[in-house]
């Protein structure tokens, strides 16, 4: 279980996602906080880049928050914490046009924090990236001919 201190620092990590304001994760990250999520091609460095990340979703998804999903577990300077992603898709990202459509899906953050306890020193966040795109429309559902088809063209052939 979280302590409270660990509470309000991963309360002021959702609330800086919710927040869809600039600057906001340098309250809870160290200066050179390192990210990754499964969207990435390669993990953030420092709390700059991290910022212009949450403002391209933030572009694309102007109504996205973050909710506490269960209890957060921490262990010294380790702590995870679920959490439910939504948001609306109504503006381009990257080579994505933007589909009007809602992803609603869980998140696990996995969080390594500084010395002191006070700021997160590396994120890495856990999410069903196949599932995101299946709910904006981008990839077919399981178990659709969409599906199928999709598999064959990679080359996995027809399962029953």
């Amino acid at each position: 279980m979280a302590t409270a201190a660990i509470e309000t620092l991963i309360d002021g990590w959702q609330a800086a996602w919710s927040g869809h304001q600039a600057g906001t994760f340098t309250a809870v990250c160290a200066p050179a906080v390192h990210y990754e999520d499964p969207i990435l091609a390669q993990p953030l460095e420092g709390v700059d880049a991290l910022n212009g990340h949450a403002q391209r979703l933030w572009a694309a998804f102007p109504d996205a928050r973050l909710e506490q999903l269960g209890e957060r577990l921490a262990d010294g300077r380790f702590v995870a914490a679920p959490a439910r992603l939504r948001g609306t898709h109504t503006q381009p990202l990257a080579d994505v046009p933007a589909t009007g459509r809602v992803v609603d899906m869980p998140v696990l953050f996995y969080c390594e924090l500084t010395a002191d306890r006070t700021r997160l020193l590396r994120v890495r966040a856990f999410f069903d990236r196949y599932g995101a795109a299946e709910q904006l429309g981008i990839l077919p559902s399981h178990g659709t001919f969409g599906e199928k088809a999709l598999m064959m063209l990679r080359g996995f052939g027809l399962r029953a």
